[in-house]
Formats: C-alpha cells, structure tokens, sequence
C-alpha cells in the first residue's frame, strides 16, 4: 500500500543514499515526456525537504528545458537488492547553470567530473513510498567509466562546442538556458 509523506524520513534518506541509480520524470506542456536514469554519486539530499543532483553531459538536456517551462520533476529510487521499495520524490526545481553564481555552493557536494553540466535543486512537496514486489533483483557490479573517460579526453572547449550542438534545445525543440 502506498504511504504518501511531506518529507523525508530518516529511513528513506538512508535508502536513498543507498541507491546506485534514479530516474528523473518532467515533462513540458506538450510534447514528449522525459524520463532519464542518473547514476555516478550524482544525487545528495542535503535536509528532509532538499536534494540537490550534479547533472552531467549527455546527448540531450531535456530535463533543463522542461523546467524552464513547467517547473515539476518526480524523482524515482527502486530497491533493486534487498527489501523491495519504490520511493517517489515530488517537487520543484532551481536550475543552476555553471556561469551562475550559486555553482560554486553546490559544486563540491559531488566528486570531480569534466562532464559536469547542471546542478538541480530540488524543493520537496511530497514523497511516495510504495511495495516495489515488481523489481526485479539485480546485483549492482560498478559505474561505467565511458562518460568520464570521453570528458577527460576532451578540452573544455570541446565540451562547450558539444553542448552548443547538443544541449541548447530539447528534441521538441524547447530552449535549454544552458548558456543564458
């Protein structure tokens, strides 16, 4: 049965941290809803009602242009090891941008990347628990090194040019503000 809080709780916190992969959900007023796995020690929670997640290079920003004109996200954790849960986190988003002055107070809460694109701050309204008997079990073997291992081999301007080409607008088109 589905337990519905306004908050964190400290077992869920701990749960959370636990994880090894999440999935974000947002969606613009029209056009394709996004839903994308996270992984690479990206999410921290940083209170009961405050997660913050290093967003890094990828082949689209749809997330960044979601946002921009719907400001809603539904984050989702699974047990996929041990006593099955699905964690559902509601809320809204501050986007931040490397050239923003708040970067630099977020920045540090996650290990080194030359992917490193956007930082998300999330605002909890609402968490969901429920059962997750559906998940399957799986064992976790480690992090992919491909994404850091193609960032460390580009410059920053590299990086720039690719997100110039890949990350200023969605796939329907949407502006991203990663260079406003």
């Amino acid at each position: 049965m589905a337990k519905f809080y306004d908050k964190l709780e400290p077992q869920l916190i701990d749960f959370i941290k636990e994880q090894k992969i999440f999935f974000t959900g947002t969606a613009a007023p029209e056009g394709r809803v996004n839903v994308s796995p996270k992984g690479m020690d990206s999410m921290k929670v940083l209170s009961p009602n405050e997660m913050v997640w290093l967003n890094l290079t990828g082949s689209g920003n749809e997330t960044a242009s979601h946002i921009k004109l719907v400001n809603r996200i539904t984050l989702m954790f699974c047990s996929f090891e041990g006593k099955p849960l699905i964690l559902r986190v509601y809320g809204t988003v501050k986007t931040i941008h490397k050239q923003d002055k708040e970067w630099n107070d977020y920045i540090n809460e996650f290990p080194e990347s030359h992917s490193a694109r956007n930082i998300f701050l999330v605002r909890i309204d609402s968490v969901q628990t429920s059962c997750g008997f559906g998940v399957p079990l799986m064992n976790y073997q480690e992090d992919r090194d491909t994404l850091n291992i193609w960032a460390k081999n580009k410059s920053p301007e590299d990086i720039q040019a690719y997100w110039q080409q890949k990350n200023t607008t969605s796939i329907d088109g949407f502006p991203t503000g990663i260079f406003d």
